[in-house]
């Protein structure tokens, strides 16, 4: 089964598919920049809130209860292991890049959304200048961790770079995403 098909069986929140649609762009651009598998790292992005409906959002469970339903349905445990574990209230050393890039991805795709939003939802005029000036605000696109973003950096990979990245990953769902 396709990720997101796999996805829209156990999520029906039109809002969180598309999160995890936009979280999984940015993990795709990620793995093409860092030189990693960017199929592995999409498939990462869509499945990583499989369980979010289920735990309703309990933290005690999310990720948990996310890595069971992934090997039921016959997923790759690696994959399995690394959404378990992206859920930053239980885990948190987070040292391979895959789980860095998704705590990054993660929090930076709604930042970067938020900003897109300023703009009439034009995904296509937010530059890493305007995220570096938005990131900066705490009181905008406050759900969107700071910490979990700047991660990013334990890879080399100045704030700055991945605001670039994340962008060209979001225009290039855009449409799904609901955006211009």
């Amino acid at each position: 089964m396709e990720p997101l098909e796999l996805l829209k069986k156990y999520v029906s929140d039109e809002k969180l598919i598309k999160h995890c649609i936009a979280t999984a762009a940015v993990m795709r651009e990620l793995a093409k920049e860092l030189g990693e598998d960017e199929e592995k790292w999409w498939t990462i992005g869509i499945l990583h809130d499989i369980d979010y409906e289920q735990t309703q959002g309990d933290m005690e469970k999310h990720g948990i209860v996310g890595a069971e339903i992934l090997l039921k349905e016959g997923v790759d445990e690696e994959i399995a292991e690394i959404v378990k574990r992206h859920n930053h209230m239980l885990f948190g050393d987070y040292e391979k890049p895959v789980e860095i890039a998704l705590q990054a991805a993660d929090s930076v795709s709604g930042l970067i959304i938020a900003c897109a939003l300023v703009k009439k939802g034009k995904i296509t005029e937010v530059t890493p200048k305007t995220v570096k000036k938005k990131f900066k605000e705490k009181s905008f696109a406050a759900g969107c961790d700071r910490n979990r973003i700047r991660m990013i950096e334990k890879l080399d990979m100045p704030l700055e770079k991945l605001y670039e990245v994340a962008i060209r990953g979001l225009i290039s769902v855009k449409e799904e995403l609901g955006l211009s």
